[in-house]
C-alpha cells in the first residue's frame, strides 16, 4: 500500500509551486526588460518619451486596445469550454490570466494546457486540454492564412529575394509532418502526448460547430486589434507608411514568428529580430521597430500576466486532486 502526503503537506507544497511560479514570471519579465541586449531599457524609455508615445491619451487608447484582445481572447475561451463545463466570464478571465502567467516561461506555452485543465475536475482534463488545443489551432490558422496573405503581398510588391533552397527544406520538413500526421491516422493506436489520434479526431468531429465557428470569429477579430494595435504604435513613432504597407509586414512577421518554437519569454526577441529585417527593407529604423516590439510584448504579456498572477496565488487546490 503506497505512502500518501497529508493533504495539509500537498497544500504547503502547492503554494511554494504558486510562488514560484509568480516569481519566475516576474523574474523573466525583469530580465527581458532590464538586460536585453538589443534594445537597453534606459534608451527605451528615453526614446518612447522623446516621440511622446507614453502620453495620457495613447496609453488609454493603447491599454483599451489590449483590454479588448484579452476580452475577445477570455469570451473564445468562455464559448470553447461551454460544452464540456459552462462558466462565467470571470471564471474564463481567471483561467486565462493565470495560465498566461504560468505559462509565460515555456516552451511555446505548453504549459497552458496543464494550467487550465488544474481548474477542472480530473475526468475533464484531457477534454479540457484538447479543448484548449483546438483554441490555439484556430488562431495559429487566422495567423498562417493571413500571413500567407499578407508575404504575398510583401514580396510581390517589393520583390524580396527567397531563399529557395531554404524554403524547399521547409516544404519538405512540413510535408513530411503532414504524411506522418496521416499515418497516424490511419493507425487507431498511434497516440500524440497520450492521446490517440483516434480520440482527437472524434473530440473534433463531434465538437458543436456553432462554438467552433464562434471561436474562428473571436480569433480573426482578435488578429485585427493586435496587429492594428502594432501598426497605431508604429504611427506614434511617426512612422510615414499606408496601413496596407504595414499589415503586408505585421502579417508576414507574426506567420514568420509563429513558425519558429521558443521560450514564450523570448518570442519577443524572435519577432523583433523578423520585423527589424522586414520593416528594414521599407526603411523603417530598427529603434522603432524594436521599442514597438517590446511595447506590444508590454501591453498583450506583461501586465496581463501581473494580473494572472494574483489568480494563481489566489487558486485552490481541492481535497480530491
Amino acid at each position: 500500500m503506497g505512502y500518501r502526503l497529508p493533504y495539509k503537506t500537498k497544500q504547503f507544497f502547492f503554494v511554494l509551486i504558486k510562488l514560484s511560479i509568480v516569481v519566475g514570471a516576474s523574474y523573466f519579465i525583469y530580465q527581458k526588460l532590464a538586460k536585453n541586449p538589443d534594445l537597453e531599457f534606459h534608451r527605451f524609455i528615453q526614446f518612447t518619451s522623446k516621440n511622446g508615445v507614453f502620453s495620457s491619451k495613447n496609453i488609454i487608447f493603447l491599454l483599451f486596445l489590449s483590454i479588448f484582445n484579452w476580452f475577445l481572447e477570455i469570451l473564445k475561451w468562455q464559448n470553447l469550454i461551454s460544452p464540456i463545463n459552462k462558466i462565467s466570464f470571470k471564471n474564463a478571465m481567471e483561467q486565462s490570466l493565470g495560465s498566461l502567467t504560468a505559462s509565460l516561461f515555456t516552451p511555446n506555452r505548453i504549459g497552458e494546457y496543464g494550467a487550465k485543465a488544474i481548474y477542472y475536475l480530473p475526468h475533464l482534463r484531457k477534454k479540457v486540454m484538447l479543448t484548449n488545443l483546438l483554441s490555439n489551432m484556430l488562431q495559429m490558422s487566422v495567423t498562417v492564412a493571413m500571413g500567407i496573405i499578407g508575404f504575398s503581398f510583401f514580396a510581390n510588391t517589393y520583390h524580396v529575394e527567397l531563399d529557395y533552397y531554404s524554403i524547399g527544406r521547409f516544404l519538405i520538413i512540413i510535408l513530411s509532418v503532414v504524411l506522418l500526421t496521416a499515418f497516424g491516422i490511419t493507425h487507431k493506436r498511434f497516440k500524440l502526448k497520450g492521446f490517440s489520434i483516434e480520440r482527437i479526431k472524434i473530440f473534433f468531429s463531434d465538437f458543436p460547430k456553432q462554438k467552433f465557428y464562434i471561436a474562428f470569429v473571436l480569433s480573426f477579430m482578435r488578429y485585427l486589434v493586435f496587429s492594428f494595435q502594432f501598426y497605431l504604435i508604429l504611427s506614434l513613432f511617426k512612422v510615414d507608411i499606408s496601413y496596407l504597407e504595414a499589415m503586408s509586414v505585421i502579417t508576414s512577421m507574426y506567420f514568420i514568428a509563429s513558425l519558429l518554437p521558443s521560450i514564450f519569454i523570448f518570442d519577443v526577441v524572435i519577432k523583433g529580430s523578423i520585423a527589424v529585417y522586414l520593416f528594414g527593407i521599407l526603411g523603417v529604423n530598427e529603434l522603432i521597430i524594436l521599442s514597438t516590439i517590446t511595447i506590444m510584448w508590454l501591453l498583450n504579456f506583461a501586465i496581463p500576466s501581473i494580473f494572472g498572477s494574483y489568480y494563481v496565488l489566489n487558486f485552490k487546490l481541492t481535497q480530491n486532486d
